[in-house]
């Protein structure tokens, strides 16, 4: 399957690469299609959008780099927190204080990029996870600073020996300029080769994509080479490949992130229902056993046999519940069913009816599934035990645009002036946190309780 998946990415770059050379070709058998455009505002507009880009890609990245801990994410992450750093501060800083750019700022931003992109190409062979991922990661940026700072410094301290890059004084391109847009190309060659690779032998759907942009970066980088700006305020058709590949960066990064995020929220959500498999069906197993024994021992019948089966048919539910959790929380089952499932459960034996309502036009996360499987599991089982209610009510659906869960029951209610409410209820309200909803709960006693979730928007 893996093999076969790469095989489709390898032809698809294949394609790609087709494309863009005859492309490319196309510019440089016709000059007149390789002539820049002086736009300083459109060339702002695409700079700043650039360095969000870039800073949005950073974030993602570093945000898996604090889940998994992968010294992958940590050069990401790093490397395009230098490009939006150089895009802030050489292009887009200077050119909204209407300060003339010198070829201290052009080759400071030009330097940065391509120190940049030294990191990203690094990050597919960098192997091996971080312990302090939080410490790591601070250092990672303020090095990435300090290394645009000292950049900046010998940009500045060479001052005038610089090559200069206004046509207006110097109609040529300085030979300089062109060896450093050829080193930015093969720096791209190479992330597209490590991203390549590392989806050749991980099948991560993430390198797939930053191979997928690296490429279309590289084009760039090539149309910049044969048709270098140098002048601050010149638009070409790299620019617009550059804002492609930034695009595509920025789906496979927030894709990964997602998917990390729900692979964390999953493994937590089994660890915590191996807990409860611990603390709640072992007991009833324990207590199957104990009963068994006594029955081995020589205890009445009459009275044993009863609490054996009362402890086995506990056992059997508890047991239900928890593969219905993890049904829930694998994405094998749709969240609906299984939530129905549970209900159907809950209410074979008659003592609490509950009328379950879900709007089939809302869309959940799968964050979001997780947590409300147990919300409405936590107050249904109170409703049942402690509230001792007969009638339950679940509705989740949205009104005026926004998405709400509502549980209620007839039961007998509480005063919630009195401080504790129990265990259950601090573990909804940390679960309805994890998922960034409101919870808020109003009972009374003999007149029921009623809980309300507002999610996130």
């Amino acid at each position: 399957m893996h093999h076969d998946r790469f095989e489709g990415f390898l032809w698809g770059q294949v394609l790609l690469f087709s494309l863009l050379g005859a492309t490319l070709a196309l510019f440089l058998a016709y000059p007149a299609l390789r002539h820049p455009y002086s736009l300083p505002e459109l060339k702002l507009v695409l700079a700043t959008v650039f360095m969000l880009a870039a800073g949005l890609v950073a974030l993602l990245s570093a945000t898996r780099f604090r889940v998994e801990g992968q010294r992958f994410d940590l050069f990401l992450s790093t490397g395009f927190f230098v490009l939006f750093a150089s895009w802030l501060a050489f292009s887009i800083v200077p050119c909204i204080a209407q300060a003339e750019s010198h070829r201290t700022e052009l080759w400071a931003s030009i330097i940065g990029r391509m120190l940049g992109w030294g990191l990203i190409a690094a990050a597919p062979f960098a192997a091996g996870r971080v312990r302090h991922r939080k410490a790591v990661l601070n250092k990672g940026f303020a090095a990435a600073i300090g290394g645009l700072i000292v950049v900046w410094g010998i940009s500045s301290s060479l001052g005038v020996r610089l090559p200069n890059l206004n046509p207006a004084l110097d109609p040529t391109v300085p030979a300089s300029l062109t060896g450093v847009l050829a080193a930015q190309g093969l720096l791209n060659l190479l992330a597209v080769v490590g991203f390549a690779n590392r989806f050749r032998l991980k099948g991560d759907d993430l390198d797939r994509w930053l191979a997928l942009g690296a490429t279309l970066m590289l084009f760039s980088s090539l149309q910049f080479l044969f048709t270098p700006l140098v002048r601050v305020g010149d638009v070409s058709q790299g620019d617009y490949l550059r804002l492609l590949a930034y695009g595509v960066l920025l789906v496979g990064v927030w894709r990964a992130i997602r998917g990390s995020e729900f692979g964390r929220a999953v493994a937590e959500e089994r660890a915590r229902v191996a807990r409860e498999i611990h603390d709640g069906l072992a007991q009833y197993l324990f207590a199957i056993s104990t009963h068994a024994s006594m029955l081995e021992d020589g205890a009445d019948p009459a009275t044993t046999l009863p609490a054996l089966k009362a402890a086995a048919l506990a056992a059997q539910q508890e047991a239900r519940y928890a593969i219905l959790a993890l049904s829930s929380a694998s994405g094998v089952a749709p969240f609906d069913a299984t939530l129905r499932r549970y209900v159907d459960f809950l209410t074979a034996d008659g003592a609490l009816e509950v009328e379950l309502e879900i709007d089939p036009a809302i869309l959940l996360g799968p964050d979001e599934q997780i947590e409300l499987f147990r919300i409405v599991q936590e107050g249904l089982a109170n409703s049942r035990k402690h509230a001792r209610a007969r009638h339950a009510w679940v509705q989740i659906g949205a009104r005026s645009g926004e998405r709400f869960v509502v549980l209620r029951d007839d039961g007998a209610g509480f005063d919630t002036t009195e401080g504790d409410a129990g265990q259950g209820l601090r573990n909804m309200r940390e679960r309805a946190a994890s998922i960034g909803a409101a919870l808020t709960l109003s009972s009374a006693p003999g007149a029921g309780t009623a809980l309300e979730l507002q999610l996130r928007a």
